[in-house]
């Protein structure tokens, strides 16, 4: 709780992933992967409430066992690979709402942010009360710059490659640019219910490292995590 608001927590984790078989509960060094987000989440100072929104058995059972609540079973509609997060938001809020429960603030915390800490959670709810702000996205600094991309014709020819007033400048001239890193999603529940999104013109960033902005969607995702975090115990 903050500022007398109550904040609740939701964890989004359904059972079908084609990527990588059952990411969310797949062993990351030494725990499932959704354990990293629910022991994070455990560690903020503000957060009253944890919920994991799943439709598998196994996943909820493990979820449990780290201290997060999984109150219901998410509809299998609710769960395909083509579901809208929007829906599964809708569904845990109102679920909650019509077994007395409501709450003031969410934050959406995707398991497959593993190396996020709980600063980045509290300094995003924080900066919601700062701003004054209708929510708060996580972002980090892009890794390549995206005016040094662009589109190749069939033949690969690259005389439209790049815009006459980039080449020869020097990478440290150009603009800064950040990307969305699904890490932390905080905004005011009755903000989330009517325009059914996290972002509006009143939206705001919080920046984080790019070390802690993996997001896990392949087994390349997955080994680097790995190794960050023994790098980092050794």
């Amino acid at each position: 709780m903050i500022n007398g608001r109550k904040i609740l927590a939701l964890i989004p984790a359904r059972g079908g992933s084609k990527g990588i078989p059952q990411k969310n509960i797949k062993i990351l060094n030494g725990k499932p992967l959704i354990a990293w987000t629910i022991e994070t989440a455990l560690q903020s100072k503000y957060i009253d409430h944890i919920v994991v929104s799943t439709d598998n058995e196994k996943i909820a059972t493990i979820s449990k066992q780290f201290k997060a609540s999984v109150p219901f079973l998410r509809p299998k509609e609710l769960a395909q690979d083509d579901s809208k997060s929007i829906d599964a938001i809708l569904h845990c809020i109102n679920w909650l709402k019509g077994n007395n429960e409501e709450y003031d603030i969410l934050i959406l915390l995707q398991p497959t942010s593993p190396l996020r800490i709980s600063t980045d959670i509290d300094k995003s709810i924080e900066i919601l009360f700062e701003k004054k702000a209708d929510s708060i996205v996580s972002v980090c600094k892009t890794e390549h710059n995206p005016l040094w991309s662009n589109t190749l014709p069939s033949d690969r020819r690259m005389n439209e490659f790049l815009k006459k007033d980039l080449i020869n400048t020097n990478r440290q001239r150009l603009p800064e640019f950040y990307r969305l890193n699904g890490a932390v999603y905080a905004a005011w529940i009755y903000y989330v219910v009517n325009n059914l999104s996290f972002f509006g013109e009143n939206t705001f960033a919080y920046i984080m490292p790019a070390e802690r902005s993996v997001d896990v969607d392949s087994y390349i995702d997955f080994e680097f995590c790995e190794f960050f975090m023994k790098s980092k115990n050794n």
